[in-house]
Order: structure tokens, then C-alpha cells, then sequence
């Protein structure tokens, strides 16, 4: 397995008498992509700001590449990418100059700034924006240049708060692909978001934060796959009057929950795996009712977070 490229351990942070992360751990290597997820006040970020070595600790550790962020700040501060939810940006500069500007900060060369300065733009869809002052940007465009930005010295580990908040959907849908891209590369990701079904189409793992903990960790799969029950439907070719009555006949149906049935359409709880709706479904056609839809929901982040019992996501 290879090594981390990001290492969170027990890392606390205080502001004042309030502890806003409560010993978080975690580990992230090329090619894993976290989505933290979480109420307003839960710690996300605070946990991006601590992980970019912008936020001191009050006790743990953060390591990116083997180095500690804190203690070798010189040596590991241009691999660390960091956007915060609205990132500051000098209104009066043209997006190009404010790019050159960061990637003189960082010391790249002319001709590698430029190249890299004309794909990230190209890639967050600001090329039309090159020659444009800052301060005339839309929101969303802004929140894009700030990505450009952070990716322009090809940090190995990018953390991103918020980064879709300000855009459209078209925006979101060609941002999800940036940051498939980004993954695939081998990066080290961290994304803060309350759009859950973005986060469950590109993300390898998620963080559920609640009261500055982590509440759960684990691959999407995991964390998705632990629902003890789901939704489903089913639509009859024609009303039935005694259905509740043939429907509780059923042994399998002992085993349902929340049965709600509205003329020729039934929804109710049952178990998640696939045996268990071929089972039901079985019963179903044996019974002889005319089953003509037959729809079981997917486990989602949604429901995931919402048995964490966290609160409403931001």
C-alpha cells in the first residue's frame, strides 16, 4: 500500500475555552478523494484549515508527504492546495496578471507559469475571462479562479471548502469531472460540501462531522451500505380493494415497515440487499396481485447522514 499523503492524528483545535475539532484522525492516499460533510459549527473547516497549516493545533499532528505542515512549513507548503469558501482574490488585478502574481509566489518558471496559466483557465472555463478584471467576475467565476489558483503549482494534496457553492448546474456537473480528473491523477483530495448526491458520484471515501468529531469514516460503499432498511414502491396494474388484507397475509410482509398503500400504489421499508427484494417480489407475484412497477431506492449519502442523527446538513 502506498504511503499517506495526507496524515491527521488526534488533531484538536481550541478557540479559546471551545473545541472545534475533537481528536480527528484520518489518512488519505494518491488518489483518494474525501468528502466531509456535516452541519454548520461541525469542524469542516477548521479541519481543511488545520490540514493546510493555516489553523495551529492544540494537539495531534498533520503530516503531508511524511513532513509535519506545522514544523516543516517551507518544505511542504507548496504541495498543499487550499480554497476556502470564498477566496480572497485582489478585485482590481485581470485574472491572467493575478495568476502570474501566484505563480511568482511559488517560483515557477515563465513558460511553465504560462502554460499552466492558460490550461487551468481553460479547464475552470475562464478563458473568456483571461483579460478581465476580478472585481467584474460572478460569484461562481470567482470560486473558480480561486480553484485555478490553488491547483497552479500541482499541489499533491488539495483541499477545497465549499467549491461548488456558487455554481450553476452546468458548472457543478463539469466541476464533478475536474475533480474525477484530479483523483485519477493521483491527488490527495479533500472537498467540503452540502450537495451530498455531487459528493456520492466522485468522492472514494466520506467523513460524517458532528460537534468537531468524526461520527464516521469509511469509502462511500461503506458508508452507504450499513442502512438496515430502504424505500421501496410498487405500482399495480389496477386497485385492489382488499390489498392491506392479502398484503398482510403474506409472511414476508411481517418483516416490512412504515406500509402505506394509496389505491393501486404501495410504499414501505423493507431490507436493502438484492435477495431480499426478489424474495418480496416473489410473494408479490405469487399472490397473484398485477405488479407493474417494481422499484426499490438506492442506499445514499442522504439517508447515510441522516442516520447519523448530525443535524441538517449546513
Amino acid at each position: 500500500m502506498s504511503e499517506p499523503l495526507l496524515s491527521l492524528s488526534n488533531v484538536r483545535v481550541f478557540y479559546g475555552d471551545f473545541l472545534a475539532v475533537d481528536g480527528v484522525s484520518f489518512e488519505l492516499r494518491a488518489g483518494d478523494l474525501l468528502g466531509l460533510i456535516g452541519p454548520n459549527g461541525a469542524g469542516k473547516t477548521t479541519t481543511l484549515r488545520a490540514s493546510a497549516g493555516l489553523q495551529p493545533i492544540s494537539a495531534g499532528s498533520v503530516r503531508v508527504l511524511g513532513a509535519d505542515v506545522f514544523r516543516d512549513t517551507m518544505r511542504v507548503g507548496h504541495h498543499i492546495g487550499f480554497t476556502p469558501d470564498n477566496p480572497p482574490l485582489y478585485d482590481t488585478l485581470l485574472c491572467e496578471d493575478y495568476l502570474r502574481f501566484i505563480a511568482k509566489c511559488y517560483g515557477l518558471p515563465r513558460s511553465l507559469a504560462e502554460e499552466r496559466i492558460d490550461h487551468w483557465l481553460e479547464m475552470l472555463w475562464l478563458t473568456e475571462k483571461k483579460r478581465a478584471k476580478i472585481g467584474e467576475l460572478s460569484r461562481g467565476m470567482k470560486q473558480r479562479l480561486g480553484v485555478a489558483r490553488t491547483l497552479l503549482p500541482d499541489p499533491h494534496v488539495v483541499l477545497l471548502d465549499e467549491p461548488s457553492g456558487g455554481l450553476d448546474p452546468a458548472g457543478r456537473v463539469q466541476f464533478r469531472r475536474l475533480l474525477a480528473d484530479l483523483r485519477d491523477q493521483g491527488k490527495a483530495i479533500i472537498v467540503s460540501s452540502h450537495i451530498l448526491a455531487d459528493l456520492a458520484e466522485y468522492c472514494t471515501h466520506v467523513a460524517i462531522v458532528g460537534h468537531g468529531r468524526l461520527l464516521r469514516f469509511g469509502t462511500v460503499a461503506q458508508i452507504v451500505s450499513d442502512q438496515q432498511r430502504v424505500d421501496y414502491e410498487i405500482h399495480l396494474a389496477r386497485r385492489i380493494d382488499d390489498l392491506p388484507t392479502r398484503l398482510s397475509r403474506l409472511p414476508v410482509f411481517e418483516q416490512v415497515a412504515d406500509l402505506r398503500v394509496d389505491g393501486d400504489l404501495v410504499r414501505f421499508a423493507y431490507e436493502p440487499d438484492r435477495e431480499a427484494a426478489a424474495r418480496l417480489l416473489r410473494a408479490l407475484v405469487e399472490e397473484g396481485l398485477p405488479v407493474a412497477e417494481f422499484r426499490v431506492s438506492r442506499p445514499d449519502l442522504e439517508q447515510a447522514y441522516l442516520r447519523a442523527g448530525v443535524g441538517q446538513v449546513d
